[in-house]
């Protein structure tokens, strides 16, 4: 279920949430800290993370990942640890696990949040004393490895319900990035789209340009419950389709057609203020470094007012808990 990934692919952010997201994704890569990446199904958790290993001193290492809640609790063991041969049926051999094939790079624990309360005391362990023991091995090895990892669920939540160990939670949450999902920054929409109809029509040997202003229209309107993942899909469908140069409304999924033409206005929703003035805010403290008190100034608030909002967006997700 590991893989080491290859070439990293690029992140495209027009809007001021994503800009700001890749401003600290930037700042804590070569901090070799611990990185919790927060958000949606299909936002690009994994794609943010290849962009953190890509700048950190172990880019020459391997991108190692794994999905937590895709394995039994043997199985994940077996993956993250490695086992010794005859540690259970069907271990022929000594096999290495993923830290171990991660050693001097990064191990992406995706969907950490599916992880099973058996697997996470050892996870732990393994973070704690940076050495790992095979399955049915008792020779510790060393590793030297760099976490990284991810969930689209409520951590604070599941460790209030004991569905996730409050340590492990405060070891991996060093440092946390929150993306938002696609409908709280349509700017990044037409970004998007665009360079994936370029990156799919060139992998297809099609020759398709763009989106026809009816096809902008209805994508614009679509919600996009998927995010970005469920965009990329639509795009590879049009671009099957496409009968010309041009994507057009009917070479769009069903989906994107109905449901973004049913009971919605011509103009896309109105907004609320506080998001608004969220988005200005964070803005704002990218653009002076973090400084709160220049923050202040420039906004024109108070600075403990400043300060107020952001413990908020702490609080909410939009900015880590801590900083470096």
């Amino acid at each position: 279920m590991g893989a080491d990934k290859g070439p990293v692919q690029q992140i495209y952010a027009q809007s001021s949430r994503m800009r700001l997201v890749l401003s600290m994704a930037e700042r804590v890569a070569p901090a070799d800290t611990t990185v919790l990446i927060r958000g949606e199904s299909g936002v690009g958790k994994e794609r943010l993370a290849q962009h953190i290993h890509a700048r950190s001193a172990r880019s020459r290492g391997k991108f190692v990942a794994i999905n937590c809640g895709a394995l039994t609790p043997t199985l994940l063991e077996s993956e993250l640890f490695g086992h010794r041969r005859g540690a259970f049926t069907g271990a022929v051999a000594d096999r290495p696990g993923l830290f171990e094939a991660a050693d001097r790079g990064t191990l992406f624990l995706d969907e950490i949040g599916e992880m099973p309360l058996e697997m996470q005391a050892a996870l732990l362990r393994v973070l704690q004393e940076r050495e790992v023991r095979r399955v049915g091995d008792n020779l510790a090895r060393p590793i030297d490895v760099r976490v990284l990892a991810a969930t689209n669920r409520n951590l604070d939540a599941d460790v209030q319900a004991n569905r996730f160990r409050q340590d492990l939670y405060y070891r991996l949450s060093v440092f946390v990035l929150y993306i938002p999902p696609l409908r709280d920054r349509p700017d990044d929409l037409r970004v998007l789209a665009n360079a994936l109809l370029l990156e799919t029509a060139r992998r297809l040997g099609r020759d398709i340009r763009g989106f026809s202003p009816r096809a902008w229209k209805h994508m614009h309107r679509y919600a996009w419950p998927g995010n970005v993942r469920e965009l990329q899909n639509a795009v590879e469908y049009a671009c099957v389709l496409a009968g010309d140069s041009e994507i057009d409304l009917k070479d769009l999924p069903a989906t994107v057609r109905e449901l973004s033409a049913g009971g919605l206005h011509d103009e896309r929703p109105i907004r609320p203020l506080r998001d608004i003035e969220r988005e200005h805010i964070l803005a704002a403290m990218a653009q002076v470094g973090g400084n709160r008190r220049i923050a202040a100034a420039q906004l024109k608030i108070g600075f403990a007012t400043l300060q107020r909002k952001l413990r908020r967006y702490q609080r909410e997700g939009y900015m880590p808990a801590k900083s470096i």
